[in-house]
């Protein structure tokens, strides 16, 4: 029987560092973040549908949808998040669904990382959580940094996510992100070695 392992955690938490280090040992990740772009590409479903919605102010001149200012008018309220959420939620389950099962009939053990995990219900779909985590002052500094967002834009987009300490008891396994690299990848290491 097929084992997947999910894998969560907060903005700029080092999901993608873990998701890397995974895939050098020769596991296959399923990145949510990445079958959303795919779907949020010109002409795939949620384009369409947040298309529908917004209207042409989210395209940039090429017809491509501009992430920066669909992000500010998404985060502008709760209001808008949650009409986000409801619009995007189904058609992003049902295509991880469907990346689900075909790997599920290939691989022994796989990863799917799902930055939205526990918020959106996708625990049953896994043998095993493994929660990267990470001290807030660290995580927003980092997320300053990669994002080049101000204080107070990066403070926002924490806050519209379910913080770390909520998520640990749904984890089965916890990556403490709060050192080094070598660190991290030492815990991944062990992990995987239990697999």
């Amino acid at each position: 029987m097929t084992k997947i392992i999910g894998i969560t955690g907060g903005i700029a938490s080092g999901k993608s560092t873990v998701v890397a280090e995974i895939r050098k040992h020769g596991y296959q990740v399923i990145d949510a973040d990445q079958v959303v772009h795919e779907l949020q590409a010109k002409g795939g479903r949620l384009y369409q549908a947040l298309c529908n919605w917004l209207g042409s102010e989210i395209l940039q001149e090429n017809g491509e949808l501009d992430r920066k200012k669909l992000g500010q008018l998404i985060f502008s309220s709760k209001d808008m998040l949650e009409k986000s959420s409801r619009l995007q939620t189904g058609i992003i389950r049902e295509e991880l669904a469907r990346r689900r099962d075909e790997l599920a009939k290939t691989q022994d053990v796989f990863f799917m990382d799902i930055p939205l995990l526990i918020e959106y219900d996708y625990m049953e779909w896994f043998d095993d959580i493994w929660l990267v985590h990470l001290d807030e002052k660290t995580q927003l500094e980092r997320l300053v940094m990669r994002n080049h967002f101000s204080k107070e834009e990066a403070k926002k987009r924490m806050a519209s996510q379910m913080s770390t300490e909520a998520k640990k008891p749904y984890a089965d396994k916890l990556l403490d992100n709060s050192g080094d690299l070598t660190e991290l990848k030492a815990q991944i290491n062990q992990l995987l070695q239990e697999l």
